[in-house]
């Protein structure tokens, strides 16, 4: 299977701490990692993993993070040809702390924005509708604006299912998404104050196909419009680093779109996935397999 990756690509450096510290206490840096991430970076290396074709476009890649970028996908099935290198540019990295199931991100993506609407300079691509042409299904991040919509608009066009994340329930990306997904933090986002069990009839009856509200390791909801809402209780694992599991659930999502599961099984394959993706770290460096996964879920 081909599948399209739009959005986030990120260099994370990461830190697993002994705990999080009190302000002005020590705390010991047990492992550190500087890896490609990000929601399309880290839900591509997963898909790949899983045995798909994968090609990625999205954030620009600088001087300080292309050779890294480079490595990592050329050691994948990941095509990175799409990426613009920009050679006045650092790219964007993150920096990462994490403790158990705690993890606390610092970057600069305030700025990465503002520079975008305030003097012009977007550090992103305008997805190729040639990329979406040649795939069988996608995953659109909806961080770029007017750019991720258009690349929901050639799926659209072409006939290409996509899965999307935390989109507001009346965006073009949530009505005309295959799966969507949407995560506490997109929810607190968009509509801070409100359940999941008050927002999910809004995003059911608005979504052209199916919804999933995640709620981190408890039960979620899922469901089509006109349909029931259904509920489904994450597998649990000794939980490492959650770091990236929402991206890893994208991942699991889109292979299964990709393969034709059922709604049904869909969950079960993306919830399977991240549990795998969790209960290692750094797991960007060793993503889940098929076969990991159906031993989760027959286990």
């Amino acid at each position: 299977m081909k599948i399209y990756c739009y959005g986030m690509i990120v260099v994370s450096n990461s830190y697993m701490l002994e705990k999080f510290p009190t302000p002005d206490e020590y705390s010991e840096i047990r492992q550190s990692y500087r890896f490609p991430g990000g929601e399309t970076g880290t839900c591509a290396a997963v898909l790949a993993s899983l045995g798909a074709e994968v090609k990625i476009d999205g954030t620009h890649i600088g001087r300080n993070s292309a050779a890294l970028v480079r490595e990592f996908y050329s050691a994948r099935s990941v095509d990175i040809s799409s990426l613009c290198f920009d050679e006045n540019y650092d790219g964007l990295e993150d920096y990462i702390w994490i403790s158990g199931d705690i993890r606390t991100p610092f970057g600069t993506f305030g700025k990465f924005y503002s520079d975008a609407y305030s003097t012009g300079v977007k550090h992103w691509n305008e997805p190729e509708e040639t990329d979406i042409i040649e795939c069988d299904a996608a995953a659109i991040d909806p961080y770029f604006g007017n750019d991720s919509e258009n690349a929901a608009k050639m799926c659209v066009k072409h006939g290409k299912p996509y899965v999307t994340i935390d989109c507001e329930y009346d965006s073009f990306l949530h009505r005309s998404s295959a799966v969507s997904v949407i995560s506490g933090e997109g929810l607190r986002g968009s509509y801070s104050g409100s359940s999941r069990e008050e927002m999910f009839p809004l995003f059911q009856e608005n979504g052209g196909g199916l919804t999933v509200i995640t709620n981190g390791g408890k039960e979620f909801l899922y469901g089509r419009k006109g349909g029931e809402i259904k509920k489904f209780t994450p597998y649990k694992v000794d939980a490492v680093s959650t770091l990236g599991a929402g991206d890893s659930f994208k991942a699991g999502c889109t292979y299964a779109l990709a393969a034709g599961m059922s709604d049904d099984e869909l969950v079960r394959f993306a919830s399977a996935c991240a549990a795998a993706a969790i209960s290692r770290y750094p797991f960007q460096l060793d993503p889940p397999t098929v076969p990991e996964i159906y031993k989760i879920i027959k286990e």
